[in-house]
């Protein structure tokens, strides 16, 4: 059976409370011994921030028993959470269940106006890079033009690719080539490549 990650986030108005709940939880004191034994035995991690006590399982069936334990330990302690709840890690997504969506890292460059993929050429003359980045510009992508180095930004790494494939047969052999992804673009400084 494939594991899971799963994890209860319990915040508490304020960090004394989170503090007392993650002793418990870590097995800091001796009065909640019952609490340990059972937390031990399904062998959970717990971390604190601030006012927020973060208990880890392994499965969706492990979270729910914590979350039952943690449930009657805050009622039996007296403290009401602000908020309790169970999430899943989105492994595709990079996030937990309950955390909003962040933006594709691709769509949030494009969106600043900063092509995310890049295909670089080193010519041989300045006139064959001149004569390259005219070409590259009448066909739409944003290009940079740096003495003999040319740079065309594009949306994504497919058509870095192709944009790569297509330019290598037009350049004379021994030019370098190369397509890499810019998660900070150094021309950022320059306004950017756009697409």
């Amino acid at each position: 059976m494939a594991q899971d990650d799963w994890r209860i986030r319990i915040e508490l108005p304020d960090e004394d409370g989170a503090r007392g709940l993650f002793e418990r939880l870590g097995l800091a004191r001796r009065d909640a011994e019952d609490l340990a034994d059972e937390l031990r035995e399904q062998r959970l991690a717990v971390s604190q921030d601030g006012n927020t006590v973060l208990v880890y399982a392994a499965s969706g069936m492990q979270a729910e028993q914590a979350s039952r334990i943690i449930e009657q330990d805050l009622q039996d302690d007296g403290l009401t959470p602000t908020r309790l709840v169970t999430e899943r890690w989105l492994p595709d997504e990079d996030r937990w269940d309950d955390e909003p969506e962040q933006p594709d890292v691709e769509e949030d460059l494009l969106e600043r106006g900063y092509a995310p993929w890049e295909v670089r050429v080193e010519c041989k003359t300045l006139r064959e890079a001149h004569d390259l980045a005219e070409q590259l510009r009448a066909e739409g992508y944003g290009v940079s033009r740096t003495f003999t180095f040319v740079i065309a930004g594009t949306e994504n790494r497919e058509q870095a690719v192709e944009l790569a494939r297509r330019i290598h047969g037009e350049v004379e052999p021994g030019g370098e080539l190369v397509y890499e992804v810019q998660p900070q673009n150094p021309f950022a400084v320059f306004g950017g490549l756009g697409t």
